[in-house]
């Protein structure tokens, strides 16, 4: 299980770099001599460096419209300009775009064209962070595997954005305007592989319903959470990651076995007013519980597994795998329970 886990993630932070190195190699054999016709193909306010071809830079050069792109481009950075509209007169030969950048721009939603994105047949990587956008565009290439729109306004998501969406593994949608209303049971209906979704910094004061079932990780840092749902997490039984510090999470709203879910293997409740740990699973490996209202650890209570078994070395398969401790800002005085010890045998460190 944690094997297939990290695999997975793996995948979904190293493509970006591995797709480029792949791209660089293949170019590395392009004869000299056509380097000329790449930059007379380039627009003036732009770079095409003649050792990456695919790749247009025109980022930080004060744009207000977007360049003609030429056919060639695959790479696209029109990130930190003054550019308003995306329309389609740009991307007419633009036919292999695989990759967008144009964060920290001015775009508004009524500056999207209607249907421009959606004939970018080919794109996999759409940037659209610090914008003016109110609400998620659409309709968008079916084909795209990361949507990052965090830092924008975005308080409404349009009724089935996402249900041609099958190839995406990322969603981003932090730091906007997003409240409970906006998240209705059908919203993320059609990412089938969808892996992280980050909510974090937003307006939520309940759990988002109808997470994709194979989200592996669930941001939602910095919201006004108070409840978890009963049995929330046997809906997404693949979410190994986290997060929901900076909520408004009290004992009364967690369920018993709330956070007792064998696939989550980092847990992050920082900055909430819990006065006690709550149950974990043996599987757990970081937890952070720092700035809360604990007062004392009692290992015997919170070990996943009685300290008897946890004594025994021949029950190594049983022992719980915590390896990170933090709860630091609490009101816990040291020493560490020796019975913390005994139970989380592979603790590497505990923060007090």
């Amino acid at each position: 299980m944690t094997l297939k886990v990290y695999t997975s993630l793996l995948l979904l932070f190293l493509v970006n770099s591995v797709w480029t190195r792949t791209v660089r190699q293949v170019y590395d054999h392009l004869d000299p001599e056509h380097w000329s016709h790449y930059t007379s193909e380039c627009p003036r306010e732009c770079f095409c460096p003649p050792s990456f071809p695919n790749a247009l830079y025109c980022d930080s050069k004060g744009l207000k419209e977007i360049p003609a792109i030429p056919a060639r481009i695959w790479y696209l950075y029109l990130q930190n300009n003054l550019i308003e509209t995306v329309s389609e007169k740009p991307f007419l030969n633009a036919t292999h775009l695989r990759w967008i950048n144009l964060n920290k721009n001015k775009i508004t939603n009524s500056g999207i064209e209607s249907g421009v994105l959606s004939k970018l047949k080919r794109l996999l990587y759409l940037f659209l962070e610090d914008n003016e956008l109110e609400e998620v565009p659409a309709p968008l290439p079916m084909g795209l595997e990361q949507l990052r729109l965090a830092r924008n306004k975005i308080s409404r998501i349009p009724d089935g954005v996402f249900s041609n969406l099958e190839n995406l593994t990322m969603l981003d949608l932090h730091q906007n305007s997003l409240l409970d209303s906006a998240l209705q049971s059908d919203t993320f209906q059609g990412l089938n592989n969808l892996m992280q979704l980050n909510i974090a910094k937003n307006s939520l004061k309940k759990m988002p319903v109808s997470i994709p079932a194979n989200t592996l990780q669930l941001f939602l840092d910095n919201n006004s959470i108070e409840v978890i749902p009963e049995n929330y997490f046997s809906a997404i039984p693949k979410v190994t990651f986290l997060r929901l510090n900076y909520n408004k999470l009290s004992d009364d709203g967690i369920p018993p076995n709330g956070f007792n879910v064998s696939s989550i293997l980092d847990l992050q409740l920082s900055h909430n007013q819990l006065t006690k740990i709550p149950p974990i699973n043996a599987h757990l490996e970081h937890l952070h519980l720092d700035h809360n209202r604990i007062k004392s650890v009692n290992g015997t209570q919170i070990c996943p597994v009685s300290i008897t078994v946890a004594e025994e070395y021949s029950f190594h398969g049983n022992i719980p795998r915590l390896r990170y401790l933090r709860l630091d800002g609490n009101e816990i005085q040291p020493p560490i329970p020796l019975d913390i010890m005994i139970c989380f045998r592979l603790l590497q460190a505990v923060v007090i």
